[in-house]
């Protein structure tokens, strides 16, 4: 038995990834307590990260390749094997129909964007240039909205939780989804405080509702007029920080002119909100001095999803509630997560790509169509499109109709048993990993995390695997090769950097593949086998000639550094540090360099917007008669997260991913607490465990996300561990710009189940979390 180490790593359930230290025994995960070192999270940790070990280790793990036979099954083959058959299958595709036939879905998670480096490498070398993945399931209206205020769609802001004396919350519950750091504690500080304050606008009363001083508890799907009216009133009581709009933005002109159209009492009205609590919902804007904005997927998966990325950003823009202490910000990069594609389309849908991402609503018709681009190949690396794209059934039919199919994943999801080739991945802590959320701001924070665990045999890191498909593709050179380059590496940073540009210059169809060569030459060079970080060496040198002085601030005043060596030294910093490290420190007046209009000052007014605003009909908020209910679909609750909890022995309470109803409704349908009914759309239908719930309004319900996975019970059969909510989604309820998903308005109906319907449910409850891992 080998001695108990504690191992420094992050949490990977979700995208704030608060460091952690584990307790490794016998290579397992034993014991997850914060890390207090983490100069970002500084030893913080929520009641999911202690059930980490339950992603870690269980018995859905794959151990080998697979390659599915004609009936559907699957074989075991070696990997020789399979990343030859898949490389003379991709060059088949290409050489038939381009590249652009194929696409990535995923490419990284919550806690792993390492991967998605070499998988883009490879894919974008073969001519591949379409990208799905779930930042563009949720976030790309956000996106679109920030590259016309902003000038990029890059320009993300972030929150001033810490120093703020309004927190106004949007359509979000940090108290359970966190999505800044140390999210509890800074709630309980603003709570305890009386010189701060806490407005929340969601439909029901959440943990977070629950400790405001104001919640606005509107009308599921009205937000954008709840906003409005909040908006018209500002503008009509003259509420603005006219000194702040006049120095930092144009277009205010139209923007006051279509603010001041709207009609109030009505739009109050249609939100359900008495003119009195918007009243005093401005009143606590003006008192404030420095208030920030926090707004999650409660309205970036709403009805009007766009329009109200939109509305809650004129909110603090025409309140000068940004680039002060306190208030919201944009935020700098290492490298940025998604790209700025501006005016660029997507042909056989006919749709923007924002960001440089498809949304995933249109991946079966990327797929089904008939244009003669259209999708023959979808490369899924660590995501699950069976389980988390709108109406399932479409979604499956889709990847059932693709020429080729490849999952790269720790476990046989339910996309995985849609595949052509299954590839078995080493899971986040059996390899080097970091992600790309580093969203904070005076001070942004990277950190990169060596290996925790050993691999799990028969699986490998994605750089293994793709350095693999590459070689077998003719597209990256030989060891012999790039071996002198390695040696360059060791005796000299600079050299390399020489000789890597000549290397280039000389084989410029390589240039696409840098982050292979520079795991296959720089990577061994890293300490603590952070090969995997490699391809952050270019965008540290970078990051450091965009803005010495940020980083010179970052890296501490007692190291004279040269300007030329500013980039190596952000590097080493990142890789050498197992507790994350600084990357940029701003003053707040820096704030505006991050602007990418050429005169630094945000543009409000945005044409389609306003003219969106002007259609709004408060006749849209009716839900129909026959599908009476407004679902939210993907509720984040105590113990849910995202696919990659697949054992269901990690939840400690709702196990079953419980239906919240009414209590009023729930006596309607005449169903008692805890039975099993239906959820019925026109997409399809679920069978579900009701709670009875007096936090959530009359008319509406909530399941959540992160249930679905089929997992084997202890005689092998596999069974749903909760409901598979997105047979009840529709990809064409979507948002008219972005295409990301109305998941937080679906119409819905409940349903009565015959007794042998409801006693069959709970048997198979039984069944599946018996099957869970005992720790």
């Amino acid at each position: 038995m080998s001695k108990p180490q504690w191992q420094k790593s992050a949490c990977n359930i979700c995208y704030v990834n608060c460091g952690v230290e584990m307790l490794v025994e016998d290579g397992r995960i034993a014991k997850v307590r914060g890390d207090r070192e983490n100069p970002k999270s500084q030893g913080y940790i929520c009641n999911k990260a202690a059930r980490i070990p339950y992603y870690a280790h269980h018995k859905d793990r794959l151990t080998s390749p697979l390659r599915r036979r004609a009936d559907g099954g699957f074989d075991a083959i070696d990997w020789d094997t399979a990343i030859t058959e898949i490389a003379a299958r991709l060059r088949e595709i290409v050489d038939r129909h381009g590249g652009k036939s194929i696409a990535l879905y995923g490419g990284g998670g919550q806690g792993n964007h390492a991967g998605g480096a070499y998988a883009n490498a490879v894919l974008r070398t073969l001519g591949s240039r379409s990208v799905f993945n779930a930042l563009s399931q949720e976030k790309t209206g956000d996106f679109w909205v920030n590259g016309h205020m902003f000038g990029s769609q890059i320009c993300h802001t972030a929150e001033d939780v810490h120093h703020c004396d309004l927190l106004f919350v949007i359509g979000a519950n940090p108290w359970v989804a966190h999505g800044f750091p140390n999210a509890r504690d800074h709630l309980n500080q603003i709570r305890k405080d009386p010189n701060r304050k806490l407005i929340v606008i969601d439909p029901r009363r959440t943990e977070t509702a629950e400790m405001a001083d104001l919640h606005l508890a509107l009308r599921p799907g009205a937000d954008a007029f709840l906003l409005g009216a909040i908006l018209g009133t500002l503008v009509r009581r003259d509420a603005l920080d006219h000194d702040f709009l006049q120095h930092h933005t144009t277009g205010f002109t139209e923007v006051k002119a279509a603010l001041a159209r709207i009609p109030i009492a009505e739009w109050a009205a249609a939100a359900e909100i008495p003119l009195e609590q918007i009243e005093r919902c401005v009143d606590m804007i003006v008192a404030a001095k420095a208030m920030t904005v926090r707004v999650e997927l409660g309205i970036q998966q709403g009805v009007n999803s766009t329009l109200n990325s939109y509305l809650e950003k004129l909110l603090t823009m025409l309140t000068g509630s940004f680039g002060r202490k306190g208030t919201n910000q944009l935020h700098s990069w290492l490298q940025p997560l998604w790209s700025n594609s501006p005016n660029q389309r997507y042909a056989p849908a006919d749709t923007e790509i924002i960001a440089g991402l498809l949304p995933p609503n249109l991946l079966p018709q990327a797929i089904l169509s008939d244009h003669p681009e259209r999708l023959r190949c979808l490369w899924v690396d660590s995501s699950n499109p069976a389980n988390t794209v709108a109406n399932t059934a479409e979604v499956e039919r889709a990847l059932s109709a693709l020429d080729l199919c490849v999952v790269v994943d720790v476990a046989m999801t339910e996309t995985a048993r849609l595949a052509h080739y299954v590839l078995p991945a080493s899971s986040q802590y059996e390899k080097t990993e970091f992600t790309l959320f580093n969203f904070e701001f005076p001070t942004n924070y990277l950190h990169v995390r060596a290996t925790v665990l050993p691999p799990l045999q028969g699986t490998l890191p994605e750089p293994e695997i793709y350095s693999r498909l590459a070689r077998a593709l003719g597209l990256l050179p030989g060891d012999n090769v790039l071996a002198p380059l390695r040696e360059i590496a060791r005796q000299s940073r600079s050299d390399f950097a020489t000789a890597l540009r000549s290397f280039i210059g000389a084989n410029p169809q390589a240039a696409s593949l840098g982050a292979l060569i520079l795991y296959h030459t720089l990577g061994a060079t890293l300490p603590d086998g952070t090969a995997a970080a490699a391809p952050l060496w270019q965008a540290a040198q970078m990051c450091a000639k965009r803005d010495p002085q940020v980083v010179r601030r970052a890296l501490g005043p007692d190291r004279p550094i040269a300007d030329h060596e500013l980039g190596d030294a952000l590097f080493d910093a990142i890789v050498g540090s197992r507790s994350g490290a600084a990357i940029t420190t701003h003053a707040y007046q820096e704030v505006w360099s991050l602007v990418a209009h050429p005169d630094r000052k945000i543009r409000l007014a945005i044409p389609a917007l306003l003219d969106w605003l002007d259609r709004l009909d408060p006749a849209q908020t009716t839900a129909p008669e026959d599908y009476p209910f407004v679902l939210a679909a993907g509720q984040r609750r105590m113990f849910n997260a995202n696919q990659i909890f697949r054992d269901p022995a990690w939840r400690r309470a709702d196990p079953d991913g419980a239906l919240l109803v009414n209590v009023h409704d729930l006596e309607a349908l005449g169903a008692g607490d805890g039975e099993w009914i239906a959820v019925r759309s026109p997409a399809g239908r679920v069978v579900v465990r009701c709670k009875a719930d007096d936090s959530i309004r009359q008319g509406q319900l909530a399941l959540p996300h992160g249930y679905g996975q089929s997992y084997p019970t202890d005689d092998g059969e596999r069974l749903s561990n909760g409901p598979r909510i997105n047979t009840l989604t529709d990809s064409l309820n979507r948002d008219p710009i972005a295409g990301t998903p109305y998941h937080k308005h679906v119409a819905v109906r409940l349903e009565r189940l015959t007794p042998a319907e409801a006693a069959a449910a709970e048997a198979r409850s039984q069944r599946i979390h018996g099957a869970g891992t005992t720790m």
